[in-house]
């Protein structure tokens, strides 16, 4: 067991829509990021979404950030109206919604203890 006290340390979680969690993965290997994704669900259409985690020293999370930036970009997707039969009255809508998705939402937390194991 190994503890790292010689830096700061960043925890990274970045929500990112499941579209854009191939090309953001990818891009974090090409440029030697470790990262554990998770398959998530949230949001206003309760898509799917991928939760990425990135420990990081505090240098590289600019760097960490552009990449997310360049790959996780946002757009609208127009969705149709919905029977309440289908969903409840809570999120039943008669209209035609022009909904913005993709983009990250994005977290950095200080790390207070880190150990590999």
């Amino acid at each position: 067991m190994s503890e790292d006290k010689s830096e700061t340390v960043k925890m990274i979680v970045a929500i990112v829509h499941d579209h854009d969690a191939h090309n953001l993965m990818e891009e974090l290997n090409n440029k030697d990021f470790k990262a554990t994704k998770m398959a998530t669900t949230g949001g206003f259409l309760r898509e799917g979404n991928t939760t990425f985690m990135i420990g990081s020293d505090e240098e590289h999370i600019e760097e960490i950030l552009e990449i997310i930036k360049n790959n996780c970009k946002a757009r609208k997707k127009t969705i149709a109206p919905m029977s309440p039969v289908a969903n409840s009255m809570e999120s039943y809508y008669s209209f035609p919604m022009d909904v913005k998705i993709g983009g990250a939402t994005v977290f950095i937390i200080d790390v207070e203890q880190f150990l590999k194991m």
